[in-house]
């Protein structure tokens, strides 16, 4: 070091020497760790939390052909970052590192109930049920896998749930897993083992979903552009839920009946959304009353127009499907207003007290018949028919307010956080189990989120959440939790791996996940026949992998691995959440 004179050394501030100001003798004597060492717990807590998250969201951002680490990179910049705080004997605050890890858990699975909820119950039903089943026989085989490792090599318990959460890349299952060892009375030194087996097998749990994707692919000898040409042919064959017919009247005994006195068109999901007669374009209302000739638009899905047609005599060689040149306009408005949530079409009667039919309604992404018992829910997107003074009535009974469907209703989020807090500490008695078993903050938030957004509302307090307000909560929960997690796995990293432990547990994990993949994969091609870019698609999304889904998408220009990736993501989420803890309660 030079020992020159500093240049300022003559100088003086208000009357103090350079050399004597405090800032000058912290400079030379202070190292950066002293000067974290010296900072409150909290705030020296944020700095590195910070510091982690913000590397370790620029390394998940680095590619190589494609693919990269994702959020999966916050944990790996907390390792690097719980091994120099380590060797630096720089302590951090237990309990906040535990409440922040905790609440930034409950904030990502909360978003994920919210935004899953509403098409949850739904993708258990028809198509979903195969691809829910599939998924299940991926969960289920995982389990299986990683029990079997269990028991027959002798690998602890807790490393075993460090490596089945890592090889399917499932953060929340490690969480699951840390809460029931804590639960059951685990010694302290086996709560950080998790994390590190989470650590060394997290990297080809991503790898091995792309691999097993590609053997797929090689062993069956597939085009993905050929499947994808022929996912969306079939996809466009079937897109419209709804169709529309014009219909004329030539049945003599349907003239003079009024429209409502039809009962066959509600019990048929059948709306009439525009009349012609005598050349002029109106709105249909219950009290309208039929006239041979009058020419009717439908809406309705496609069995129940034929039916329709056969009950007023016949197909109009008119065509309705435009309002323009009339008095007659169509407008898209969404429900907003809190004093028509709840309410079905019925109730809510447009038609007679305003003079407006609702001829469509979209609930996230779905179109659906506007029955007279369907319930609006926020969010919903009605197709409304009228004269434009009555829309305009419409649009204010209805909300339309595209403030409030950009803004985040909190009161309703933080109830949300605390029914969540109470149900995930509820004990659930089951037969043959050792112990009860609750959800944790992991599970509980989680299956209280699905409920509220499949209820939408409860009077004023509105469960839906804007996508950009989900999102930014979502990943910075998902942030917390693995910057934490990396930050208390990091001191005992690279001697787990210098030890020996660490290659083992990387060999387990590709059984882990391999294993399931495969037999996934086959089984939904072979038994199933199901085509490529869907398999991807649940593999994926049973993996709760969004690498692996961007892969998928990369194969074929289709909506197919979405689509199938949304239909498995919550059940398949929910089970890898509930997996650690009946393991645990089942082996211990």
């Amino acid at each position: 070091m030079s020992s020159r004179p500093c240049a300022f050394a003559g100088m003086t501030v208000f009357g103090t020497p350079f050399a004597a100001l405090p800032w000058v003798g912290l400079r030379r004597h202070l190292r950066p760790m002293d000067l974290l060492a010296a900072m409150p717990p909290v705030a020296r807590a944020v700095f590195v939390l910070s510091l982690v998250a913000a590397a370790g969201l620029a390394l998940g951002q680095v590619k190589v052909r494609g693919v990269g680490l994702g959020i999966g990179g916050v944990m790996f910049a907390g390792i690097a970052g719980g091994h120099v705080a380590h060797r630096a004997g720089l302590d951090l605050s237990p309990e906040t590192m535990d409440f922040v890890r905790d609440f930034g858990l409950i904030l990502f699975v909360y978003t994920i109930g919210i935004q899953v909820g509403p098409g949850f119950f739904a993708a258990l039903r028809r198509t979903g049920l195969a691809l829910n089943a599939l998924a299940l026989l991926m969960v289920g085989l995982s389990v299986a896998v990683a029990a079997l490792l269990h028991l027959t090599l002798d690998l602890p318990l807790a490393a075993m749930l460090g490596v089945f959460s890592g090889a399917v890349t499932n953060a929340p299952a490690l969480a699951a897993a840390q809460t029931v060892l804590r639960e059951v009375g685990a010694p302290a030194a086996q709560l950080a083992i998790p994390g590190l087996a989470f650590a060394v097998t997290y990297p080809f749990g991503i790898a091995g979903n792309l691999l097993a994707m590609g053997l797929i692919r090689g062993v069956f000898r597939i085009d993905p552009a050929a499947e994808a040409a022929a996912f969306e042919a079939r996809r466009q064959a079937e897109a419209r839920a709804l169709e529309t017919l014009d219909v004329v009247v030539r049945n003599e005994s349907l003239v003079g009946e009024r429209l409502g006195g039809l009962t066959l068109l509600p019990s048929l999901h059948v709306v009439a959304s525009r009349l012609l007669r005598d050349g002029r374009l109106s709105v249909p209302t219950g009290e309208t009353e039929l006239r041979h000739g009058d020419v009717l638009h439908l809406v309705g899905p496609g069995p129940s127009l034929r039916q329709a047609r056969m009950l007023f005599g016949g197909e109009a060689a008119v065509g309705l499907t435009t309002t323009k040149g009339s008095d007659v306009k169509w407008e898209r408005l969404v429900v907003t207003a809190n004093g028509v949530l709840g309410a079905s079409i019925a109730e809510l009667n447009l038609t007679d007290t305003i003079g407006v039919v609702i001829s469509r309604v979209n609930r996230a992404g779905i179109e659906l018949a506007p029955a007279a018992a369907l319930k609006l829910q926020f969010g919903d997107i009605l197709t409304v028919i009228g004269r434009p003074e009555d829309l305009h009535a419409a649009a204010a009974r209805l909300g339309n307010s595209e403030r409030r469907l950009q803004t985040a209703e909190m009161v309703p989020v933080f109830i949300g956080f605390a029914l969540g807090a109470v149900v995930g500490s509820l004990p659930l008695f089951l037969p043959g189990m050792p112990a009860p078993l609750r959800l944790g903050m992991a599970g509980g938030p989680l299956v209280v989120a699905i409920l509220l957004a499949r209820l939408g509302n409860l009077g004023p307090l509105v469960w839906f959440m804007p996508p950009a307000a989900n999102l930014a909560l979502r990943e910075l929960g998902i942030v917390l939790f693995l910057a934490v997690l990396g930050l208390g796995s990091g001191g005992r990293f690279v001697e787990t791996l210098a030890g020996g432990s660490g290659l083992p547990w990387m060999l387990y994990g590709v059984l882990v996940t391999m294993v399931p993949l495969v037999v996934t994969g086959l089984v939904a091609r072979a038994v199933l026949g199901l085509d490529l870019l869907t398999i991807c698609g649940v593999l994926a999304g049973s993996q709760t992998n969004p690498p692996g889904l961007a892969y998928a998408n990369a194969l074929g220009v289709s909506q197919a691995p979405a689509l199938a990736y949304a239909t498995v993501y919550p059940l398949a989420m929910c089970l890898r959440i509930l997996a650690p803890q009946i393991l645990v309660l089942m082996l211990w």
